[in-house]
């Protein structure tokens, strides 16, 4: 019985959805008016961008570490600037974009503080999406079975895992307050939904999106 039951926890790992799926793509393009200047921080292979351009006619950037990825998003005749976002965005001019997009990425980067600074330097507004390490199923995993959660595109345990960090929303709207920005939007994405003011939030939500905006910005308006 015993062996059985031990042979159970090691089966149960729980996987967050993959963070590349195109219900957050469509989340995302929602937010982000026509005719907009858009860079995307980790754009892999360029999807977002391309229906940015092709269906609401924007000017669009795309920034990728990955060679492979950057090569699917020129062929799909995308720009993009081939760079190590834990260098920095020095590069960038300042206030070149009205958005700047970083989806599933922020909890892959060594400098996460400067790397949120820097987006709103070189944008108006950011749009992040992050995971939510809070969610109820892994709360469960990690109470009965011991397991740490994988994502299903990224399916490495914690020792080789690209994730540097595990966050909830508590954790990341303290960031938020630290830095002194500003949210005009937090999003829980709930059953492949963007819900606001979705109830038990932090428990509910695979992933988050957060439109931030600096908070001088605001105070002027």
């Amino acid at each position: 019985m015993m062996k059985h039951l031990g042979g159970l926890m090691r089966l149960k790992q729980y996987c967050i959805p993959d963070p590349r799926a195109e219900n957050i793509d469509e989340i995302l393009l929602d937010e982000i008016e026509a005719g907009s200047r858009v860079i995307d921080l980790g754009c892999g292979d360029g999807r977002l961008l391309h229906k940015l351009r092709e269906e609401h006619e924007c000017f669009v950037q795309g920034v990728e570490l990955d060679m492979e990825e950057v090569l699917i998003a020129m062929h799909r005749g995308v720009p993009v600037l081939r760079a190590d976002l834990d260098n920095g965005l020095q590069g960038i001019p300042d206030d070149s974009f009205d958005f700047a997009v970083l989806s599933q990425t922020l909890q892959q980067v060594r400098h996460t503080k400067e790397l949120l600074t820097d987006m709103l330097r070189v944008a108006k507004k950011a749009l992040v999406v992050v995971p939510n390490f809070a969610h109820w199923r892994v709360r469960f995993q990690l109470a009965f079975y011991g397991r740490a959660p994988v994502t299903e595109e990224l399916p490495y345990q914690w020792y080789d895992s690209p994730n540097l960090h595990v966050m909830s929303m508590i954790d990341f709207q303290e960031l938020v307050k630290r830095l002194n920005l500003r949210v005009i939007k937090e999003l829980p994405i709930i059953r492949d939904r963007a819900v606001d003011h979705a109830w038990a939030a932090n428990w509910r939500a695979v992933s988050v999106l957060y439109v931030l905006e600096r908070a001088s910005e605001v105070s002027h308006q």
